[in-house]
C-alpha cells in the first residue's frame, strides 16, 4: 500500500480523511522532513514540532482563500509539503529548489517571504483589516513561537490588534525552546503554565463537571463556567492566558499541539469567536526523531546528518569563523575583566557557550531582541564596561535605530560582532548578510573592519576589545576559514592600516586590486591567474573599510591602467563605493571596476555557486580584470 500523501489532492484531500488516516498523514510527512533535511540540512526539529498543526491548519482552514501566516517559517516544512510541494521537497535549500522558508515566489498559500522572527501578527493584522475594509469574509490565522511572541514587533502588533479588534486567529506554539534555551519572564511565564499539574487536575475536573449539565440550566452552566475560569486564574497566577483574556482575547489552552483530533476542533470552534482569539498549543521540539527530540537545539538549523545516528556528517578540520571568534572572546576576557558579551537568542550560533559557561555574570542572552540589546549595550558600556555585541548580519539590520541613537550618537566603544556577513548560502535572501558595510560606514563615529582569514579574525577583535574612540565592528563570514595558523598571542592592527600582500615580481603592476574581508584570497589567486597570461597585478588588503587606508591606497593606484574593488556586500554605498569616493575626492580618474553583491535579493543556493554568479570567484575576478582592461 503507497503513502497517503501520494495518493490524494493536496491539501483538500485531507478534509475527507479519518484520524486514523490524518495520523498516519503525520508519519509519513515527518519521514519526508528527516529524509531530506538529512542530505541537505534545515531546520528540522521546529518543523517536526509542527506536524499536526500544519494537517490541522489545512484541514480545516480553505488555504489560500483562508490566510495562514507563518512566523519565522523555520516551523513550515510540513506546511510546504501539504501545499503541492511535495514531489519537490528534496530540493529544499538547494540552488533552483524550494526555499527553506515561506517563498511569495514558489506558492499562492504563503503569503509572505519571511524568515526574521516576529513578524507575522503584524502581517496578518494587514491582511486582517484589508479583509474587512473590502467586505470580505475568509479566516487570517498567524502562527508565531513562543520565542517570537517575546520580540518587541510582535507585542506592538498585539497591542493594535486588541486596539482594532480584528477577528484574527494568533496560534502560539509553545515548544518550551527558543533557539537557544528560553530567556526572560514571558518564557518564564509559558514554563509556569507547561509546570503546574494542580492547574490541570482541577481545570479537567471541573470541565467534566460542566459536560454533566443538562442545557437546560443555561445560568448555571455560564456560572459553572465562571467558575472554571476564575479557578484557573487562581492555580496558575502567572499563566499567559490572563494576560491575552485581560487584553481582550478569546483564549483557548493550554492544548496537546500533537492531538489532530483537538487541534481540528479548536481551530474549527475559533473561526465562530468575533475578535483576536489565542489558541496557545504545547508541542514537541524535534517531535518523531530522537536525535532530534534529545538535542533541539543541535537540530534547531541542522547539516546534513546520518539518518540512523543522527550524527553530522564530517567536514574539513578548518575551524569556522564563529568558533575563532568564541574562543578568541574567552581569551580576551580573561585578559580583560571589563568585555562583556551579548547576543540575541543565539548563543550556539554566535560561538558565546564556552563565554557564557567560564563567565555566566559578563553574558547576557536577551532574547529575541536585537534592538534592545544594542541600546542595552550602550547603557553597559556607559557603566564601565566594554560590550561585544555578537550578532548575525541580517539580524543586526533590525537595530540600525539603536546603533546610531544610543551608541554612535553617544560615541560609546562598543563592539559589533557580525557574524554570516555576506552570502550564507542556502539560507538565502532573509539571512544574506549583504549590507552591513553600507549600513554602518554611513554612521558617523563608525569604525568598520573585516579580515581576511581567522587569524586576522581574533587579531581584529583584540583590536576592538582595546579600542575606547567610539564604536567599531567586525564582520567575518559564514563558515570555515583557511586553515591558517593562529597568532598564540594576539597583536594589535593598528585602525586604518592596510596591507599589500601580493606584488608582482617586477614591482610594476598594471591592475591594482583592492580587496575586504573574504574577498583577499580569492583576489590573490586572480592575481597569480593574470600574472600567467602577462598582467600583472598587486592587491590590497584593505582590513577597514571605514576609516580607509587613504596614504597606501592612493600610493597604490597611482600609474595604474585598472583599479578593482572586490567585495562580499552590496554594490550600493559599501565597500567599492568607499574607495571610488577617495579617488574622486583626490581627482583621480583611473577606472575602477567594482566587485560585489548586485543589487537584488540573493536567493538561496550552495555558497560557492552564489558567489560564482555574483562574479566573486578568483576566475570571474580575472574574467572581469581583463574585460576592464
Amino acid at each position: 500500500m503507497g503513502r497517503i500523501i501520494d495518493e490524494i489532492k493536496l491539501p483538500q484531500g485531507l478534509n475527507y480523511l479519518s484520524t486514523e488516516q490524518l495520523e498516519q498523514v503525520a508519519k509519513e510527512v515527518r519521514g519526508v522532513i528527516i529524509k531530506a533535511t538529512s542530505k541537505v540540512g534545515g531546520h528540522l526539529s521546529s518543523s517536526l514540532g509542527a506536524v499536526e498543526l500544519s494537517i490541522a491548519l489545512h484541514s480545516i482552514y480553505d488555504s489560500p482563500r483562508d490566510k495562514i501566516v507563518w512566523d519565522v517559517g523555520h516551523q513550515a516544512y510540513a506546511h510546504k509539503i501539504l501545499t503541492g510541494r511535495l514531489e519537490r521537497f528534496d530540493t529544499i535549500r538547494q540552488y533552483g529548489g524550494l526555499s527553506g522558508f515561506p517563498n511569495i515566489t514558489e506558492s499562492p498559500h504563503d503569503h509572505f517571504t519571511v524568515g526574521h522572527a516576529s513578524t507575522s501578527i503584524s502581517s496578518a493584522l494587514g491582511l486582517a483589516q484589508a479583509r474587512d475594509l473590502k467586505g470580505e469574509k475568509h479566516a487570517v490565522v498567524a502562527v508565531i513561537g513562543d520565542a517570537s511572541l517575546s520580540g518587541g514587533l510582535a507585542l506592538e502588533a498585539v497591542n493594535n490588534l486588541v486596539h482594532l479588534k480584528s477577528n484574527l486567529i494568533i496560534v502560539l506554539n509553545d515548544n518550551e525552546m527558543f533557539i537557544s534555551k528560553g530567556v526572560g519572564a514571558l518564557s518564564n511565564y509559558l514554563t509556569r503554565v507547561r509546570t503546574n499539574p494542580l492547574y490541570f487536575n482541577v481545570k479537567e475536573r471541573i470541565e467534566k463537571l460542566i459536560s454533566k449539565i443538562p442545557r437546560i440550566g443555561v445560568p448555571l452552566v455560564r456560572s459553572a463556567e465562571k467558575l472554571k475560569d476564575r479557578t484557573k486564574h487562581f492555580f496558575v497566577d502567572f499563566k499567559v492566558g490572563v494576560i491575552f483574556e485581560e487584553l481582550g482575547f478569546k483564549y483557548f489552552g493550554p492544548i496537546d499541539g500533537h492531538n489532530i483530533p483537538l487541534l481540528m476542533s479548536t481551530l474549527h470552534h475559533a473561526k465562530e469567536v468575533n475578535g483576536p482569539v489565542l489558541i496557545h498549543i504545547l508541542t514537541k521540539k524535534g517531535k518523531g526523531y530522537a536525535p532530534a527530540e534529545k538535542n533541539p537545539t543541535l537540530f534547531h538549523s541542522a547539516p546534513p546528518f546520518d539518518l540512523k545516528t543522527g550524527k553530522p556528517i564530517p567536514k574539513n578540520g578548518r575551524p569556522s569563523y564563529t568558533s575563532v571568534f568564541g574562543k578568541a572572546m574567552v581569551k580576551i576576557a580573561k585578559q580583560n575583566d571589563k568585555v562583556a558579551a551579548i547576543t540575541a537568542a543565539m548563543v550556539d550560533g554566535t560561538g558565546l557557550v564556552d563565554f557564557a559557561k567560564e563567565f555566566p555574570k559578563r553574558f547576557f542572552d536577551v532574547g529575541i531582541a536585537e534592538g534592545h540589546a544594542v541600546t542595552f549595550a550602550g547603557g553597559l558600556c556607559k557603566g564601565g564596561f566594554k560590550p561585544v555585541v555578537a550578532i548575525y548580519s541580517t539580524f543586526l539590520q533590525r537595530s540600525y535605530d539603536h546603533i546610531i541613537h544610543d551608541v554612535a550618537l553617544q560615541n560609546l566603544p562598543v563592539v559589533f560582532a557580525i557574524d554570516r556577513a555576506g552570502i550564507v548560502g542556502e539560507d538565502g535572501a532573509t539571512h544574506n548578510g549583504c549590507f552591513d558595510i553600507t549600513y554602518m560606514r554611513s554612521i558617523p563615529n563608525m569604525v568598520v573592519m573585516a579580515p581576511k582569514d581567522e587569524n586576522e579574525l581574533q587579531n581584529m577583535l583584540f583590536t576592538a576589545a582595546n579600542y575606547q574612540d567610539g564604536p567599531i565592528s567586525i564582520r567575518y563570514p559564514r563558515g570555515r576559514g583557511f586553515g591558517v595558523a593562529l597568532d598564540e598571542k594576539l597583536k594589535n592592527i593598528p585602525v586604518g592600516q592596510a596591507e599589500v600582500v601580493f606584488n608582482p615580481p617586477s614591482g610594476a603592476a598594471d591592475v591594482s586590486i583592492i580587496a575586504i574581508g573574504s574577498m583577499v584570497y580569492p583576489s590573490i589567486e586572480a592575481a597569480k591567474s593574470l600574472k600567467k597570461e602577462g598582467i600583472a597585478a598587486s592587491v590590497i588588503n584593505a582590513r577597514y573599510v571605514k576609516p580607509l587606508d587613504e596614504a597606501l591606497i592612493l600610493k597604490e593606484v597611482g600609474n595604474k591602467k585598472l583599479i578593482v574593488t572586490v567585495e562580499e556586500g552590496t554594490l550600493e554605498g559599501g565597500f567599492g563605493s568607499a574607495v571610488a569616493e577617495l579617488l574622486l575626492n583626490h581627482k583621480i580618474v583611473t577606472p575602477v571596476k567594482r566587485l560585489g553583491i548586485p543589487d537584488k535579493f540573493v536567493q538561496h543556493g550552495d555558497r560557492n555557486i552564489i558567489l560564482e554568479l555574483c562574479g566573486l570567484t578568483p576566475e570571474k575576478i580575472v574574467e572581469n580584470v581583463k574585460k576592464g582592461l
